[in-house]
């Protein structure tokens, strides 16, 4: 079975396949996706990236990776931070015939919906987008959730900031989104389970040795890892 990614029908990326066809399936040779996300087997060699275990971040200059994570280092979340823009990113399991995007994203939506936030479907770069303007103690929040399906896998994305209206101001944040490197592995999971991330071994080291020390200051998640 050949997968091919969703993408929008007008997108830059409408010509993102997985395979070239030339004369007959006989003749079919992979091609390499434009951009990423992309799966650990297609993911173009020479880039530095940090490796969270499912997700490897290319190391982009003045992006910082903020991570938080329990004492063993499983990672709980991922935070990347680029001058008032930050991108929160999640990657899941999914099924081999389908994406998931569509039916993650209608959740999303009415979830929101649910809670008194207004939130509508845009076209976006990576297909049908959603944003959102949700209250927060400290006021109003625009956020963008961006979703790409891949093979057997999804990442989810949500900008806040000035990216969350503009695209065009997620700058380096986007550049990451597009580098990034998703390692499902090849054992079974349940479709839309978190892909497990953990913290590289030296930054766990850092988290060991925090718990015997004084604590973090309130608020600031630990440790961050600085891209730039």
């Amino acid at each position: 079975m050949i997968f091919s990614r969703k993408r929008a029908g007008a997108g830059r990326h409408a010509s993102d396949e997985r395979t070239e066809l030339l004369g007959s399936p006989e003749e079919s040779i992979p091609a390499t996706p434009a951009r990423g996300p992309y799966d650990a087997s297609e993911a173009p060699a020479g880039v530095q990236r940090l490796d969270l275990g499912s997700l490897q971040i290319p190391a982009v200059p003045e992006v910082e990776v903020r991570v938080q994570a329990d004492p063993e280092g499983v990672v709980q979340q991922v935070v990347l931070v680029h001058g008032e823009n930050a991108l929160q990113l999640g990657v899941f399991a999914a099924p081999r015939s389908e994406g998931i995007w569509d039916e993650v994203r209608e959740e999303i939506r009415q979830s929101l919906f649910a809670d008194g936030a207004a939130a509508q479907e845009v076209q976006g770069e990576y297909g049908t987008e959603l944003h959102a303007r949700v209250r927060t103690p400290d006021g109003i929040t625009d956020l963008r959730f961006v979703g790409i399906d891949g093979p057997r896998w999804m990442v989810r994305g949500v900008y806040q900031g000035g990216a969350a209206t503009d695209p065009a101001a997620a700058g380096p944040l986007a550049e990451c989104l597009d580098g990034l490197v998703v390692d499902r592995g090849q054992e079974a999971k349940p479709v839309r389970e978190p892909l497990p991330l953990r913290l590289p071994r030296e930054a766990t080291d850092q988290v060991g040795a925090a718990g015997t020390g004084e604590p973090a200051a309130e608020g600031n998640p630990a440790p961050e890892l600085r891209q730039a």
